[in-house]
């Protein structure tokens, strides 16, 4: 296999292009400052936020995240390429995650994986061409008693069968779910406040635990 030469000279965006990061959205990122020590500890709640408002994460967004953060755009990078649930390219509006774990493996997950490709007509990380799915693979999806499984978007199929991936894929309510939506990353203006959590030993406050 020929190794593919990147050419380091040339621009992976656009520096002039207009931002992609509303004023809106930026105000949403510094609203999770207060909740840590440092402006670096918001780059995870930062790329969700992101991603749920434009779809993915540009390297133009990476950047300019980079700068409300105010860290090295690499640091971005390296964190966003470790996950793998931050995309860096268009993804589709329902993301399949098919479980590859042990457990699924054993009772067919690689034919259940065969099957949306040919549905879907795409590979590992593929996206379908009307930009309605996206198909990834995860090391387990904690239901190992329901394999296989599929995630579509936040709805877990269990037992899935290779007959049943058609089915599954053209129903269009196959990523609703009944419970609301976290509100984890809405900032803590919109977030219920945290319940108050009693002090136990040296562990209770990261100064108790320097001094420790």
């Amino acid at each position: 296999m020929a190794w593919q030469a990147l050419d380091r000279t040339k621009p992976v965006f656009d520096k002039d292009a207009p931002p992609v990061l509303s004023e809106a959205l930026r105000a949403k990122i510094r609203s999770f400052f207060p909740r840590y020590e440092t402006q670096r500890a918001a780059l995870l709640p930062a790329l969700h936020v992101v991603q749920d408002a434009l779809g993915h994460v540009s390297h133009k967004a990476m950047a300019e995240i980079a700068e409300v953060l105010e860290i090295p755009p690499s640091a971005v990078l390296d964190t966003l390429s470790f996950y793998t649930h931050y995309w860096d390219h268009e993804r589709g509006s329902k993301v399949v995650v098919a479980c590859r774990s042990l457990s699924c493996q054993l009772v067919g997950a690689e034919k259940v994986l065969d099957a949306c490709k040919a549905e879907l007509g795409i590979d590992e990380h593929g996206t379908t061409e009307d930009g309605k799915y996206s198909l990834v693979t995860e090391e387990c999806l904690a239901a190992c008693d329901h394999g296989p499984c599929l995630l579509i978007n936040e709805k877990l199929h269990k037992c899935v069968t290779p007959e049943e991936v058609a089915r599954i894929l053209k129903d269009p309510k196959n990523a609703e779910i009944d419970p609301p939506r976290s509100n984890l990353f809405d900032g803590p203006a919109a977030a219920a406040p945290a319940p108050a959590i009693e002090a136990v030993g040296k562990t209770s406050d990261i100064q108790e635990m320097r001094e420790s």
